[in-house]
């Protein structure tokens, strides 16, 4: 680490043999805050010196790590408790943990995350949210986690008619009601049909939300 205040921390060799390829199974963080397993890193009082270092005069780390004791790393792995994401919503002052259902199912994570927004830490409340339908296909919890924070400058710059609002929700909604097929067989991608078909939702889509003429090479005049 130097003047970019990046760090590169090695992952714990242990977590990885046990399953847990992607530190983002064992460790998350927000603002000031690294909510981590004890097994994320292979030499934790490094890393964490590393950070603060790093961190320098700009602000003072804050970590709140859980211990294998409390929380074995094969239920941190099938609770998905680090794979949440560690939001501040306006208006309060501390952090918000909101994790997949499967962490309040499994007992030994569920304990962490109660005891957690229970304490006087920099974690105040924990949500729980069903993802089952994006981990049935392939994309566990840490895949929803993209944040852009935007300044009021920026936010302006962007495209409004892709902002999330309840008329887009609506309009989108019945975009996929009139276009997503129940299923797909291997004999419809031969199907030229299927090409037709997949172009006319993109044309729909790309019209919902305001993307220009042009967009996709096929709706070029001329390729």
């Amino acid at each position: 680490h130097g003047a970019s205040g990046v760090v590169l921390a090695r992952q714990s060799s242990a977590a990885i043999a046990g399953g847990t390829f992607h530190n983002d199974v064992v460790c998350v963080g927000a603002l000031e805050t690294l909510f981590f397993h004890d097994l994320a890193f292979e030499d934790t009082a490094a890393t964490k010196a590393a950070i603060r270092a790093a961190a320098g005069d700009r602000f003072e780390p804050i970590f709140v790590e859980v211990s294998s004791a409390d929380l074995p790393l094969a239920d941190a792995i099938s609770s998905y408790l680090f794979n949440s994401m560690l939001v501040r919503i306006p208006g309060e002052d501390r952090l918000t943990l909101i994790c997949p259902t499967e962490t309040r199912d499994n007992a030994r994570s569920h304990a962490v995350a109660e005891a957690l927004a229970a304490s006087n830490g920099p974690i105040g409340k924990v949500e729980y949210v069903d993802v089952r339908q994006s981990m049935r296909n392939g994309g566990g919890p840490a895949c929803l986690r993209l944040r852009v924070a935007l300044t009021e400058t920026e936010l302006t710059a962007t495209n409004p008619a892709m902002q999330m609002t309840d008329e887009l929700h609506a309009r989108l909604s019945i975009w996929a009601a009139n276009w997503y097929r129940d299923t797909l067989t291997p004999a419809d991608l031969a199907d030229p049909a299927l090409l037709d078909e997949s172009r006319g939702a993109l044309d729909e889509l790309t019209s919902i939300l305001e993307l220009g003429a042009g967009f996709y090479p096929f709706q070029r005049v001329g390729e």
